[in-house]
């Protein structure tokens, strides 16, 4: 079945979704997004996420067509009309048309795109096993060059970090930041556990504050691990009892070693099996309402 596709305000198949080849989205990564889920058929945390979408247009200086109230009955009517009850949902908001120059002041439109699919970033597998990861050369972007809570369309930093994953065989890599700091993974947030402390990199080392980062730091909390958000580098990386990567699209998944170094007994850990416990038990029972008669 092809799937329908939110464009501009109308609802098309998606062989008919067709954006310009001079959008600056396409040409110079000129926009903003956000990853939304859907379980059984309400929205996850859906206003976190449109908050964060209209904060990083805000700060790009991008003027989003949709009202709140519209982008919010629009995600839900694209859910509907695609018939879906579990659901990754895909909000692109670009720049829009303009010419082969730099200057968005010449793109007068921008361009809007809602897409609702499906996906699966890592075999079921491992999130009952755990997965290596590697850290790796390219260092994450400076706040102060591209500030990381602008969730923007120009992702070739993280990229660049997911072929040196690739290369080694290994799904996923960790990026640090200039000064050595553990940042995030390439689409994800980084927690390790160590000595039953549930320990977070702050936003500020160039860490995008991720929507399910959040959450998982209020659910340690209300489960009563003690909670820190503080640098750390690689060394504490290595000799941490458990770690984990979050995210909307990978939910919480276990990390068993990192460079070849085996992480606490080599399988999940007990904190981050109960985080994940708590995290399914929320997102299968709270959200925006998709159907009426929910």
């Amino acid at each position: 079945m092809s799937r329908i596709i939110y464009l501009n305000g109308s609802y098309v198949n998606e062989n008919d979704a067709k954006v310009s080849v001079f959008d600056h989205g396409f040409l110079y990564g000129d926009g903003v997004f956000e990853g939304i889920r859907a379980y059984a058929g309400r929205v996850f945390k859906l206003d976190e996420h449109l908050q964060r979408l209209y904060e990083s247009a805000k700060s790009i200086m991008l003027s989003i067509p949709e009202s709140y109230g519209k982008m919010k009955e629009a995600i839900l009517e694209t859910i509907r009309r695609n018939e879906l009850r579990d659901a990754y949902i895909r909000v692109v908001v670009s720049r829009g048309a303009g010419d082969l120059g730099l200057d968005p002041n010449k793109c007068p439109k921008p361009t809007t795109v809602i897409i609702a699919s499906s996906i699966a970033l890592y075999p079921p597998e491992l999130y009952e096993k755990g997965m290596p990861v590697i850290t790796v050369p390219t260092r994450r972007n400076a706040p102060d060059a591209l500030d990381a809570q602008i969730k923007s369309l120009n992702y070739l930093n993280n990229i660049l970090a997911k072929i040196e994953a690739n290369r080694a065989g290994v799904m996923e890599s960790v990026m640090l930041n200039a000064q050595g700091y553990v940042t995030e993974a390439t689409g994800d947030n980084i927690f390790i556990v160590k000595n039953g402390t549930v320990i977070t990199p702050p936003a500020y080392l160039g860490a995008l504050n991720g929507i399910t980062r959040q959450v998982i730091l209020e659910e340690a909390k209300n489960a009563g691990y003690p909670v820190e958000e503080r640098p750390f580098t690689r060394h504490e990386l290595y000799v941490a009892d458990e770690c984990f990567l979050t995210g909307t699209a990978a939910e919480i998944i276990p990390i068993i070693s990192v460079d070849g170094r085996q992480i606490g007994n080599g399988k999940p850990g007990a904190i981050t099996v109960d985080l994940i416990g708590r995290y399914r038990a929320l997102t299968g029972t709270t959200g925006e309402p998709v159907y009426p008669e929910q």
